[in-house]
């Protein structure tokens, strides 16, 4: 028997499900990429990035996916030898380190835990035994879909600084731009790059670079450059060298549209949403792990992100429950990978999602959870929609306080 058949949900933390106006906006005949509609934008979608990444640098889009943009960072900054030290938190940060050591790049890791954010104070320790500032750039991930964890980027500045190191810090924001608040420059990040296919609701083929001044600076020095990344070439006045060639047409289209449902909702909005939404799946989790059957991957409840939740399986196959939910009732839901795949299932909750979507999935996993006799706590669907519905009374609270506060002030 299947309960599958209607519309599938998809709920991985990437890609993820991309809106109906975007699909549309591609289908669009092909225009000249000189001059006219296509330009204008460009230049668009540049400044916006701008706001998006809350910067003032340097913006740039590649037709390529997130490790495309990984190389871009990495050979537009550095030179061959040059060292760099990588925060692990989980896969994403290790796999841009990996590239690194392709490159010619020396690459150290400083350990990490994949169930913990990473500890800035042994960043610092580690920057402080750095006297020859032999380290020239710093990668982590702001959010890590295989961990979801959540790395507090402002401390790791803050640690950065009290090291007294001038070694340029690099954000990967693919799991997060858009979701969390990002704040570049407020936060002292160097370079900053994402990928089209999470927070951003755009099919999978885009990536993008912010490049701030000490990463310009650093630019005109690396001997890693290569044409294709090279942004002095990409800052060409010819529209054709923005994307080294021909731009990616159909797929400028659909960013372009992504964009303005963003910045239609506001950034605040969007972040509000998945705060939401992530708070409703955790507290929906929380319930089903008291059965000692299921656990949240990231230990502290405050590095846990708005995008991506792990569930461990402790002694038990996910597959069966990922193929229930699949097959039985049309729901794809994450696979663990890295260290700890085969051991739990992941719930992506990021861009073009809401409460029916998330709500929905929740009620699928925990039908699979009953249906299939694997122990948890009973009522988790009714901690998320009460968590929902609190939330929405006190927002209601405070918009009729704050309107009747604007109407006294009137008086």
């Amino acid at each position: 028997m299947t309960l599958a058949n209607g519309r599938k949900i998809l709920m991985l933390p990437g890609p993820t499900t991309v809106p109906d106006e975007v699909l549309q906006a591609m289908h669009r005949p092909a225009i000249d990429i000189r001059e006219g509609e296509l330009v204008e934008m460009t230049d668009r979608c540049l400044a916006d990035l701008k706001s998006i990444f809350d910067t003032t640098g340097d913006t740039f889009i590649y037709a390529a996916n997130g490790h495309g943009a990984w190389e871009a960072a990495l050979s537009n900054t550095l030179s061959r030898g040059d060292t760099v030290l990588v925060l692990q938190s989980g896969a994403f940060a290790m796999g841009w380190g990996e590239m690194a050591g392709m490159l010619g790049l020396n690459v150290e890791v400083l350990p990490g835990d994949w169930r913990k954010a990473v500890d800035a104070n042994a960043l610092e320790a580690r920057l402080r035994q750095d006297s020859g500032h032999a380290i020239k750039a710093i990668l982590t991930v702001q959010i890590d879909t295989a961990s979801s964890v959540i790395n507090d980027i402002p401390a790791l500045r803050a640690a950065i600084d009290a090291a007294g190191h001038p070694a340029l810090f690099m954000v990967d924001t693919i799991a997060s731009l858009a979701c969390v608040p990002f704040r570049m420059d407020a936060w002292g990040v160097d370079l900053a790059l994402s990928g089209s296919q999470k927070g951003l609701m755009t099919p999978p083929g885009l990536s993008f670079v912010a490049a701030g001044a000490r990463a310009m600076k650093a630019h005109a020095t690396a001997n890693l450059r290569t044409l294709y990344w090279d942004w002095t070439f990409r800052q060409g006045e010819a529209h054709y060298k923005k994307y080294c060639g021909t731009p990616p047409v159909q797929m400028i289209f659909a960013f372009r549209k992504a964009l303005d449902l963003l910045l239609a909702e506001g950034l605040d909005g969007a972040h509000t949403r998945h705060r939401l939404l992530a708070e409703a799946v955790r507290a929906c989790v929380g319930v089903w792990t008291k059965a000692g059957a299921l656990e949240f991957n990231i230990l502290d409840p405050d590095t846990r992100a708005n995008s991506v939740t792990v569930v461990l399986t402790p002694g038990r196959d996910p597959a069966r429950l990922r193929d229930f939910c699949k097959d039985t009732c049309g729901l794809t839901i994450g696979e663990t990978i890295g260290e700890i795949a085969g051991t739990g299932f992941r719930i992506g909750h990021m861009g073009h999602v809401n409460a029916p979507a998330v709500l929905g999935a929740l009620a699928t996993i925990e039908l699979g959870l009953s249906a299939l006799s694997i122990p948890h706590g009973a009522g988790g669907l009714q901690a998320a929609t009460d968590h929902l519905a609190n939330a929405l009374r006190e927002e209601r609270a405070e918009t009729g306080s704050a309107r009747m506060s604007a109407a006294a002030a009137r008086l």
